[in-house]
């Protein structure tokens, strides 16, 4: 296929693209900088700079493509920055507008497939029923225009194309993140907020770039790509304190939770996602049933990417 990607040097992106080039793919990427755009050539992407927000600065990207992947978003860069709301400013410009207008300049151009990200850990809270895609999202102030991004995948679709929505679970890898979330329980404290018999969602950052690759074949639709076996999060921890040999930490209390405000009110939310919609309809399963089976393969990987 000919496909177009946004996103392309992020931390779900910059795995989809090596994994299409390997499959045959004639890929072309969005890079914004000379040094991006060379990890793209090397992969074997043909890098392209593009006005995101611009529906003709788009089409001209596009045009002759089979598939537009977008997996344009802007993230802060610390879990304490993702308490501000300020700092989701770009991000929330990127879902609602930059979504439109890629969505827009596909269904002009005639593309037949729009892949869309989206985020899965804003179902409401439903203890510990398991939970699937026709169950009603529930986002708060920070991230709602997760709405404006998978209005336009729809939108696509009902314009006769297929749009995809991919609703990605907590992202888990050998990231800065990660190593902050070392850091907290080094000192004693959980990384994760919310009671520790509430289940949390996650996937690892290589299986969610493999399920992008299946989403090439899915029917028009929204899909969860979650782990197989989403922990506890009291066990999520726990797996993590023991492969990193730290000592269980204890959970934040409950005071912390409510001055964190919506952001954290969500994130302590028990969601017990299920992969199963994905599983079925592509046959895409995750290298790690759970966070409890990758450490071995992430902590390593961490150590070596901060030793590079």
């Amino acid at each position: 296929m000919r496909v177009f990607i946004t996103g392309a040097t992020g931390v779900i992106g910059s795995r989809v693209v090596p994994l299409l080039v390997q499959a045959g793919n004639d890929v072309s990427a969005v890079s914004r900088s000379a040094h991006n755009r060379e990890l793209l050539r090397r992969a074997g992407a043909t890098p392209v700079e593009v006005d995101l927000f611009d529906v003709p600065s788009v089409r001209r990207a596009i045009a002759g493509r089979d598939a537009v992947i977008n997996l344009a978003t802007h993230i802060p860069s610390s879990t304490t920055k993702m308490m501000l709301r300020w700092a989701w400013r770009e991000n929330d410009k990127i879902r609602r507008y930059g979504s439109t207008a890629i969505a827009a300049a596909a269904r002009a151009e005639g593309v037949r497939r729009m892949i869309q990200e989206s985020y899965a850990t804003v179902y409401p809270d439903r203890g510990d029923a398991w939970i699937d895609e026709s169950v009603p999202i529930a986002p708060t102030a920070y991230n709602r225009t997760i709405l404006d991004a998978e209005r336009a995948a729809d939108q696509f679709t009902e314009a006769g194309g297929t749009g995809v929505v991919l609703r990605f679970a907590n992202l888990y890898g050998p990231d800065a993140l990660l190593a902050e979330m070392l850091g907290m329980m080094r000192r004693g404290w959980s990384p994760l907020p919310g009671d520790p018999n509430a289940y949390v969602s996650s996937v690892a950052q290589d299986d969610a770039a493999t399920a992008v690759v299946a989403a090439l074949g899915v029917p028009a639709g929204t899909y969860n790509v979650v782990d197989d076996e989403p922990l506890r999060r009291g066990e999520w921890v726990r797996s993590l304190a023991d492969a990193a040999g730290i000592p269980m930490p204890k959970p934040l209390p409950a005071w912390m939770t409510k001055l964190g405000g919506s952001t954290v009110r969500l994130l302590s939310r028990s969601e017990r996602i299920s992969n199963r919609k994905l599983r079925e309809a592509s046959g895409w399963a995750p290298k790690y049933r759970s966070a409890r089976d990758a450490w071995g393969d992430v902590l390593p990987a961490l150590s070596a990417a901060r030793a590079a």
